[in-house]
C-alpha cells in the first residue's frame, strides 16, 4: 500500500515543485545528476510505509553523513556515460570494430560527428568508471558493519572484473587504436552492459543519498525513528519548520489516548508554521529523510491529510465555504474508512458565520477525536470551541502559541503552552494600523 498524500496536501505543506526554489524538494535537491534529481522526485512522491524500510534508508542516508563523503562525479561527464550506454551495440567485437571505421570513414568524408561523439560517450564512461572505483576504494575503509555493507559488496566484483583491469587511469580515449576502441565499447556497451547499468543506477541513489546527508548536515537536521503502526504514536522534544534559518522548536506528542491536539492563539502567534512544520516532519519521516527536529519517534501512517489553504472554485461555483465542507467531507470518509492517517486542519470553517463556524468545528472536532488510530492538529480562532471540549471530550490536547504584549504592540514567542488562549488583539493591530482615522471624516 502507498502512502497517501493528495496535491491539496502537498501544495500546503509546500512539498513538491522542482521549479519552486521554496519548496522542500528543493531544500533537498543538491543532486548532481540528472538520474539523481530524478530518483529524488520519485521518492518525494512515494513516501515509505514499510518501518524496516524506512530506518534502512534513515540509516544508510546517517551513514554517509557520518562518513563525510562528496559525490565523486562531475554530472554532465555521468550524464553523457549514461547517454552512451543508452545506445544500441554491435553483437560482436568485429561488426562493432567495422562500424566504428564506417563512421570514422563518415567523419573523414563527410564531417559526420557520430564517430567523435561515441568516442566522447566511452571517454566519459571510462572516467566514471575509474572515478568510482577510487570511490568504492575509498569507501571501503568505512564501510564495516554499515548499513551500506551489502550494496558495497555486490558492486566491488564489477570494479576487480580482469578485462576492465587495462583501464589505465589518464589514459586518453581519444588517442587509442580503432581495434582497443572497439574491444572496450563492445565489452562495456554489450558484454557488462547488464552490470554497469546497474551500477549507474546505483549511483544515482548515492547522488541523492549524499546530497540529503550533505543537506542534513548544514540544517543541523536528525534521523527519525520509524515504529510499526501498531504503537500509534508520534512524538518529538524540539520539532521547527525546515525552512526558517531561526526557527523555535516546540515539543509535539500524540497517543491514541491523546490523538487530538487542539491549538489556539492570535493571528501571526505561529500556528500555520507548527502545524506545516508537523505534517512535512510526517512525510519527510515516511520518505527515511532527515527532519528538522532535535529527535522524532513516529508510528508509521497510511497517509496524511491537511486542509491550510482552500481556495474558492469559481468554475464549478463553490464559494470559500462549501468548499472546505466537501474537504471535511472527503476527509472524514478516508478517516471513516479505518485507515491510519494524519490530520491537519487549520481554522475549521473560517468561511462562515461565527455561530455556523462553533457549531461545525465543535461537532467534527469531537467526531475526529474517537478515531484513536489517526492523529489530528486542529486550529482555530474560536476559543469558546475548546472551552466546550475541555469539558465533553477525552483524548484532546490543548495548547496555544501566547501573544506578549509590549505596551500596546503584540509580540508573540513562537512557543506552545499548554492549555487555551484568551488572546484577542485583533482589534488592537486594527487600532494601531490607524485604519480608522484615514476613515475619519476631514
Amino acid at each position: 500500500m502507498s502512502f497517501i498524500a493528495d496535491k491539496q496536501t502537498l501544495d500546503d505543506l509546500n512539498l513538491a515543485g522542482r521549479f519552486n526554489p521554496n519548496s522542500i524538494f528543493s531544500l533537498f535537491n543538491k543532486t548532481k545528476t540528472t538520474g539523481g534529481e530524478r530518483l529524488l522526485q520519485e521518492m518525494f512522491k512515494t513516501p515509505l510505509t514499510n518501518p524496516e524500510d524506512i530506518n534502512q534508508r534513515s540509516s544508510v542516508i546517517q551513514f554517509f553523513q557520518q562518513a563525510g563523503l562528496t559525490f565523486p562525479l562531475d554530472g554532465p561527464i555521468f550524464d553523457a556515460a549514461g547517454n552512451h550506454m543508452a545506445l544500441g551495440t554491435s553483437r560482436n567485437r568485429i561488426s562493432g570494430l567495422v562500424n566504428l571505421m564506417l563512421k570514422k570513414a563518415s567523419a573523414t568524408v563527410l564531417r559526420d560527428d557520430k564517430f567523435q561523439r561515441m568516442v566522447d560517450g566511452l571517454s566519459a564512461t571510462v572516467e566514471v568508471l575509474n572515478k568510482l572505483r577510487d570511490f568504492w576504494e575509498k569507501l571501503g575503509q568505512q564501510i564495516d558493519s554499515s548499513p551500506y555493507n551489502n550494496t558495497w559488496k555486490l558492486f566491488g566484483p564489477i570494479f576487480s572484473d580482469a578485462r576492465l583491469a587495462s583501464l589505465i587511469r589518464g589514459n586518453e580515449v581519444a588517442g587509442w587504436p580503432l581495434v582497443k576502441l572497439a574491444r572496450y565499447d563492445h565489452l562495456m556497451r554489450h558484454v557488462l552492459r547488464k552490470e554497469i547499468e546497474l551500477l549507474f543506477d546505483e549511483v544515482c541513489r548515492l547522488d541523492v543519498y549524499i546530497a540529503v546527508a550533505q543537506v542534513s548536515h548544514a540544517k543541523g537536521f536528525s534521523y527519525a525513528e520509524a515504529l510499526p503502526k501498531e504503537k500509534n504514536e508520534y512524538r518529538s522534544s524540539a520539532l521547527r519548520h525546515p525552512m526558517l534559518e531561526k526557527a523555535v522548536a516546540n515539543p509535539l506528542s500524540f497517543k491514541e489516548s491523546s490523538n487530538l491536539l487542539f491549538l489556539t492563539g492570535a493571528n501571526m502567534a505561529g500556528k500555520s508554521t507548527l502545524m506545516k512544520a508537523f505534517g512535512i516532519s510526517v512525510y519527510l519521516a515516511h520518505m527515511g529523510f532527515p527532519v528538522a527536529a532535535e529527535d522524532m519517534v513516529f508510528s508509521v501512517k497510511d497517509g496524511i491529510y491537511s486542509s491550510v489553504n482552500v481556495p474558492d472554485n469559481i468554475e464549478l461555483g463553490l464559494s470559500h465555504f462549501y468548499a472546505e465542507v466537501l474537504r471535511v467531507k472527503h476527509v472524514a470518509q478516508e478517516v471513516a474508512s479505518g485507515k491510519n492517517l494524519v490530520v491537519i486542519f487549520d481554522e475549521l470553517f473560517k468561511g462562515t458565520n461565527v455561530k455556523d463556524a462553533y457549531d461545525g468545528t465543535l461537532a467534527v472536532t469531537q467526531a475526529f477525536a474517537r478515531y484513536t488510530r489517526c492523529c489530528f492538529l486542529v486550529s482555530t480562532h474560536i476559543v469558546e470551541v475548546g472551552e466546550a471540549l475541555s469539558a465533553q471530550t477525552a483524548g484532546v490536547q490543548f495548547a496555544y502559541l501566547p501573544t506578549v504584549m509590549a505596551g500596546s504592540k503584540p509580540t508573540y514567542t513562537y512557543r506552545l503552552e499548554q492549555g487555551i488562549s484568551s488572546d484577542r488583539q485583533g482589534m488592537l493591530i486594527i487600532q494601531n494600523e490607524g485604519i480608522l482615522e484615514l476613515l475619519e471624516e476631514k
